[in-house]
């Protein structure tokens, strides 16, 4: 699982000219889930995003994370995360996984981040054309893998 953690102001998803989700201070997640993905690097990734501290505290120093700011979730299932480019110009998607196997672990993902944030996160819609709106804020983003664990 490989997820992209940007610090915005604000962020918001739209599919069909319909917003499907909105926030402001906190983190957009672009999330991508590959074939071998389980439970546990669920539980990995969303204790790391809830607990990762890349918000300014009254130094400037980043010390302070999603709680300690009252931020939001934005979620987005992104599959091209797992772009495979090493032949031609057309990227391969090979690693992502299927909607089968993708969807139920993007629904873990969203009860496990509301559970931990303790209030409801928004997310885009699986599989759908959708525009992303956001103000990085730093700019601060970071990439994770769940395979880079240790």
């Amino acid at each position: 699982m490989k997820a992209v953690i940007q610090r915005v102001t604000n962020a918001s998803c739209t599919v069909n000219e319909k917003k499907t989700g909105e926030i402001n201070l906190g983190f957009l997640v672009l999330l991508g889930i590959e074939n071998e993905d389980q439970t546990e690097d669920i539980d990995w990734l969303a204790q790391k995003i809830i607990n990762m501290r890349i918000f300014s505290d009254e130094n400037g120093l980043m010390n302070k994370s999603l709680s300690d700011v009252k931020g939001e979730i934005l979620l987005i299932s992104q599959f091209t995360l797992f772009a495979e480019t090493k032949k031609g110009n057309r990227p391969s998607f090979t690693k992502a996984a299927k909607p089968e196997k993708a969807i139920p672990i993007y629904q873990l993902m969203i009860e496990k981040l509301t559970l931990l944030l303790g209030k409801e996160i928004q997310t885009g819609v699986f599989g759908a054309d959708m525009k992303i709106d956001l103000r990085n804020d730093g700019p601060v983003t970071i990439l994770m893998d769940t395979k880079n664990k240790s």
